[in-house]
């Protein structure tokens, strides 16, 4: 029986759009030691999961780094099988600004948006 370890795994990646790297890099510019944003999950909300975005100063080596646009995100390896593939926009609309998330791997969302989940 082989076993799952998702560090020897081949990952898709996670993709941003323009919009959303033109924001990541905006905030970091407000925030001058940040390395770049650091995006995770954890279990929350009425589906099961949330997403966590943090910007980051300290990188500890379990995350895969993606650049687009001459922006950086991290993401924990143990995180990559809930988000692998997922792409990551930013969305302007009148006074409301979100990062929207393109998760290919969410079975259901919640009604506000804020929590998936996967099966």
């Amino acid at each position: 029986m082989k076993e799952f370890s998702p560090n020897n795994t081949i990952w898709k990646g996670i993709t941003l759009t323009k919009n959303a790297a033109k924001q990541i890099i905006k905030l970091n510019l407000n925030h001058p030691k940040s390395t770049g944003l650091l995006i995770n999950i954890k279990k929350s909300g009425c589906a099961g999961f949330s997403y966590m975005l943090n910007l980051t100063t300290n990188i500890s080596g379990n995350e895969i780094k993606f650049s687009y646009y001459g922006a950086d995100v991290f993401v924990p390896i143990q995180a990559m099988p809930f988000i692998d593939g997922m792409e990551i926009d930013y969305i302007q609309d009148g006074l409301n600004e979100v990062f929207k998330f393109n998760n290919p791997k969410a079975q259901y969302s919640c009604g506000c948006g804020d929590s998936f989940s996967i099966e």
